[in-house]
């Protein structure tokens, strides 16, 4: 399974309210809709907090953070549809986030993922 994290910066022109609120609103219902020709299970949107109860913690580890939020996207080894399909609703979404979304500011890298706490509980168990 291969996992794209987006982190993402809003245009200027939106407060973090209004950028969430498309985000979550707008944008999410596009995705899901495309998901199945792209080869997406899982989608989760992280939107950052302005909450006064972090902000001692987040001063400890440099200050708020740069991001509006951060979109974690969850893909099969090998996407399904036929190619076109998916290059049709890739640059859907593509257009939808130059809506809303600041993407020369917004840096996006492939992971694969290691759950760390599940192994390490796994392993106990087995002991």
């Amino acid at each position: 399974m291969i996992k794209i994290v987006f982190c993402l910066r809003r245009l200027p022109s939106l407060s973090r309210a209004e950028f969430q609120a498309y985000w979550r609103d707008m944008h999410a219902p596009l995705v899901a809709e495309h998901a199945p020709t792209l080869g997406i299970e899982r989608y989760v949107q992280c939107h950052t907090l302005d909450d006064a109860t972090f902000a001692s913690f987040s001063r400890s580890r440099g200050g708020h953070p740069p991001f509006d939020g951060v979109a974690e996207l969850w893909f099969s080894e090998v996407p399904a549809g036929p190619v076109e399909e998916r290059r049709r609703a890739s640059q859907i979404l593509l257009d939808d986030e130059h809506r809303f979304i600041d993407l020369p500011a917004s840096p996006i890298f492939f992971t694969r993922e290691h759950e760390v706490l599940k192994d390490f509980i796994d392993l106990r168990a087995r002991r």
